[in-house]
């Protein structure tokens, strides 16, 4: 067992620039499955340092998504810990403190190249046929110098200080050895002009601060992983383990985007996905189970769940399938929660007016029934609308095969009458409402589905509902009268 297998301590370490996205939770959701299978702790520490891109909210929907989802953390900004602060805006001494050991020890050094001249350094370089880059103009300048040029007010970054050549490796524990040209890195910054650290410095310093034993994170990271590994190498500290996850595409193998119909994970909360359904489908996103098995519940994936299984291709997100594995976690759950779930849904997804129209003792009967058919929770409400809000259906859903309008009449004139009787005889169940229906459409003649296709227009104003005579017996057969008379004197008129 290695070292770091000893005392697992892995991070999720978003920066607060939008909404939380698939493919950082997917990172979260792998930290967090390595730590609890490994009885380790799982962090939350906010990488706030690029105030330029910061979204306001974003921090709070990034701990929003994480507790719908279920991804408990053992330290954070909001519940505090050990080696905070969690927020690494708050942990800048720390950082300009490291900076400057760096150039104590001469692996760093001040530059006062502003950005304009970086940038007219690049085209001439780019003039020259020669690649662009950092050329190391301040790396054999004097301290005493650009502490002047500081003193002056000329902006001045730190910059790590490269070996000119050599190789650099390090093993990604899925990937294996990795290995990279030192001479093609330039001296990049630490510490910007503002005294912020840049995300190379401050995730080096903060995961050996934190005692992070492993970091799981994108394969975008990799390409800068030497460039941290030098920053370890100069601070005579122990690396944590490294393994980079795949990227994630849309079907046409491009970066995943809102095009490919990928949501944040606000999004998702709101359109009626199961926080269950989600961890699911993002476990799949690569990684898999040595068995087929694709419908898992949390507690096997964790067990699970290893580095065996990840995949070092990229992953192709498929919205038809994480709405598949939805409808299959809804169906799993017991009539008594899917209802229950639904209410608190409906009351924060449907207007007051809605809201207060739905009579929730009706749901106990009302959920058996659309189980089966919906995906998601925001199909819920469109189906179940009419138990609550009659809506009149247009004069062309009001069509019974090529009947004219004063056949329709008497045929629903016939169907009202059915249901007085049944009324007086105080007999409304579906098995009733039925036989009476079928006998009735015999006897006319008509197609089935023509016949129950106008009973079901004039009742629920839709030409799609839970099934029709389990519909009718929850509405009330006299609720249907009063639609029926409604439909019937509409095309009276």
């Amino acid at each position: 067992m290695s070292e770091n297998m000893k005392n697992i301590r892995v991070r999720f370490a978003p920066s607060p620039t939008g909404d939380p996205h698939l493919g950082a939770m997917r990172t979260a959701l792998f930290n967090w499955a390595f730590a609890k299978k490994n009885k380790g702790k799982f962090i939350l520490r906010i990488e706030d340092t690029d105030k330029k891109r910061q979204v306001k909210g974003s921090i709070e929907n990034i701990i929003e998504g994480l507790k719908w989802l279920g991804l408990d953390y053992d330290e954070g900004p909001d519940i505090g810990g050990d080696l905070g602060p969690y927020t690494q805006s708050e942990r800048s001494e720390i950082y300009l403190d490291t900076a400057n050991k760096l150039i104590d020890s001469g692996n760093a050094y001040m530059c006062d190249l502003t950005p304009e001249e970086l940038s007219k350094m690049r085209e001439r370089q780019i003039s020259a046929g020669r690649a662009p880059g950092y050329n190391g103009y301040s790396r054999n300048r004097s301290r005493e110098e650009l502490e002047e040029s500081k003193r002056k007010g000329k902006p001045t970054v730190i910059r790590l200080k490269v070996p000119l050549s050599g190789q650099m490796e390090f093993q990604d524990l899925r990937r294996g050895i990795m290995k990279f040209d030192l001479s093609k890195i330039d001296d990049f910054v630490i510490l910007k002009a503002d005294g912020l650290p840049t995300y190379h410095l401050a995730n080096v310093v903060d995961d050996h601060k934190m005692k992070i034993s492993h970091v799981l994170r994108g394969e975008e990271w990799i390409s800068s992983t030497p460039k941290h590994l030098l920053i370890y190498k100069y601070l005579d500290i122990m690396p944590p383990d490294f393994i980079h996850l795949p990227l994630i595409f849309g079907k046409d193998k491009t970066k995943l985007s809102k095009r490919h119909g990928a949501k944040s994970i606000i999004e998702y909360k709101e359109s009626g996905l199961l926080p269950s359904a989600l961890k699911n489908y993002i476990s799949l996103l690569g990684w898999s189970p040595r068995s087929d098995e694709e419908i898992m519940t949390q507690h096997q994936f964790i067990e699970m769940f290893d580095f065996e299984g990840l995949s070092i291709s990229p992953s192709i997100f498929d919205p038809e399938k994480l709405s598949w594995i939805n409808g299959v976690h809804i169906r799993s759950m017991k009539d008594s929660e899917l209802e229950d779930l639904s209410y608190k849904y409906l009351r924060s997804n449907t207007s007051k007016k809605e809201f207060a129209s739905i009579d929730k003792s009706k749901l106990t009967d009302i959920i058996p029934l659309i189980k089966e058919r919906i995906k998601s929770l925001d199909e819920i409400f469109p189906l179940i609308k009419f138990f609550f809000i009659h809506e009149m259906p247009s004069i062309e859903m009001l069509k019974c095969g090529n009947k004219d309008s004063s056949e329709i009449q008497v045929i629903l004139k016939d169907v009202i009458n059915e249901f007085e009787n049944l009324v007086n005889s105080k007999d409304s169940r579906h098995q009733l409402i039925e036989q009476v229906l079928r006998k009735k459409n015999e006897e006319l003649g008509l197609k089935l589905r023509d016949y129950l296709g106008l009973i079901r227009n004039c009742v629920t104003g839709s030409t799609i509902s839970p099934p029709l005579f389990e519909s009718i017996e929850i509405l009330g057969l006299k609720e249907a009268i009063s639609r029926l008379n409604l439909s019937l004197d509409n095309l009276k008129n």
